[in-house]
């Protein structure tokens, strides 16, 4: 049975309590979070960022769903991930995740993994949006 509870890509807010209810387990004795906000600079921006709009791949819940799965592995690890797609402004919530495991290493590990392959491999792109209007695509991820 795959530890992947929950791997959704939505225009919705994203709810850090939906993603700690969806890993609630009593064999878990701990639960990492990540939480991606967006900020409002950016090295490469000449003015504040004002917000991202995030566009995705037809496939990216698959893709999402796999990404959670590598990461767990052979592991007893439970995750739950969202990524937002659509308009964000400053402080919305991009990114969502939440690990439980039974012991706290495996937690970090597999929380870390999966944001770290979300950045790179996630079929997700964004376009910041500048305060003086000025617009610039970003990669694969973000």
């Amino acid at each position: 049975m795959s530890g992947v509870r929950l791997a959704a890509v939505s225009d919705r807010p994203l709810d850090l309590d939906v993603h700690l209810a969806a890993v609630d387990d009593p064999t878990c004795g701990a639960v990492t979070t990540f939480v991606g906000r967006v900020r409002d600079h950016d090295p490469d921006a000449s003015t504040p960022v004002v917000a991202l709009e995030y566009t995705a791949h037809p496939d990216v819940e698959d893709t999402l769903h796999r990404l959670a799965s590598d990461a767990i592995g052979d592991g007893a690890a439970l995750v739950a991930v969202s990524h937002r797609v659509g308009r964000l402004e400053v402080g919305d919530l991009a990114v969502v995740i939440a690990v439980a495991s039974p012991h706290r290493a495996e937690a970090f590990e597999v929380c870390r993994a999966l944001i770290e392959t979300i950045k790179t491999d996630l079929p997700v792109w964004k376009r910041q949006v500048e305060a003086d209007g000025t617009t610039a695509w970003k990669g694969l991820g973000g």
